[in-house]
């Protein structure tokens, strides 16, 4: 029995791992949010990830530079003297490609934290829900504001190289950029929403294509029944129950754009301050309901 303790206290040891206590910068909230603004940006891209997960976003995006480019060129050989799309139109023209990015990417930018459980080992360093909130809508609106601005860009140098009037050009450049920077906002929250929902990328991915392209199927179908029973003004209101509509019926209002509505008609100046105010609701509503469901997620 002794010379067994004597044998286990032999080869008992004490090893020194070389712990030290953390002396450098300590960087704190801003740079962690800036970071995960980053990660996200580059991953709805597929920048960073694998060589499959950068095929769709950047195939969506160049089908949505292709027509402004077709555009360009056929200005430009024909000598026109004006595009043959409002920059304020181009964005619901594609409404459809936006929708596809939309629900390719918003799941991927919330879903995997979500299954895999890794959004409360960011809460464990110096971040706060409202940090990864933050980060997340801020990415999500961006990567939709290059979507869709980056087509316009293109119109515009193709409109300067065309010798079209540099003014109104800068104008209608300018309204389309204003246009399409709110329709990021709209969309990611409400993309972003619906992603945070479920974990599941699947169930994401049909969810935020279902409420945006049911939603104007039925919006446009019950405005043309409406036109068609001589009901105009019934027209504009119904609008306010779809993103495309809404951001249809803002653009022209304020940003003169010609309108998609049954008859050409949209709102008015008065009316499309119903339609801005709804905007901002969903934009902050969106936004509330993330940090809601990230404060339960977290804990």
């Amino acid at each position: 029995m002794a010379t067994e303790q004597s044998t286990a206290g032999a080869q008992t040891q004490i090893h020194n791992i070389g712990y030290r206590n953390y002396d450098g910068p300590r960087l704190g909230r801003s740079y962690a949010r800036r970071s995960l603004f980053s990660q996200t940006l580059r991953g709805s891209y597929g920048l960073g990830r694998s060589a499959k997960s950068k095929v769709l976003p950047m195939l969506l995006f160049a089908v949505m530079c292709a027509p402004a480019l077709i555009m360009v060129a056929v200005a430009v050989a024909t000598k026109a003297k004006d595009l043959p799309l409002e920059y304020t139109r181009y964005a619901v023209v594609l409404q459809a490609v936006i929708a596809l990015y939309l629900a390719s990417q918003a799941p991927q930018a919330v879903s995997r934290d979500l299954r895999f459980k890794t959004v409360p080992l960011y809460f464990s360093r110096p971040i706060e829900h409202v940090d990864y909130v933050l980060a997340k809508f801020a990415a999500m609106a961006s990567a939709l504001f290059i979507l869709t601005g980056g087509p316009l860009l293109i119109l515009y140098i193709g409109a300067l190289l065309a010798k079209l009037d540099f003014a109104d050009q800068t104008e209608g450049f300018l309204q389309g950029m204003v246009s399409v920077a709110v329709l990021s906002l709209l969309f990611a929250g409400i993309g972003l929403v619906i992603s945070a929902v479920t974990p599941r990328r699947g169930f994401g991915i049909a969810a935020v294509i279902a409420v945006l392209t049911i939603s104007y199927g039925a919006v446009s179908t019950v405005q043309a029944i409406a036109y068609e029973q001589d009901n105009a003004e019934a027209v504009t209101w119904i609008g306010l129950f779809s993103p495309a509509t809404l951001m249809d019926g803002l653009s022209t209002a304020f940003l003169g754009a010609t309108s998609a509505f049954p008859g050409n008609k949209g709102p008015s100046a008065a009316e499309g301050i119903v339609y801005l105010l709804v905007i901002l609701a969903v934009i902050v509503g969106s936004y509330a309901l993330m940090a809601r469901r990230y404060r339960k997620v977290g804990l």
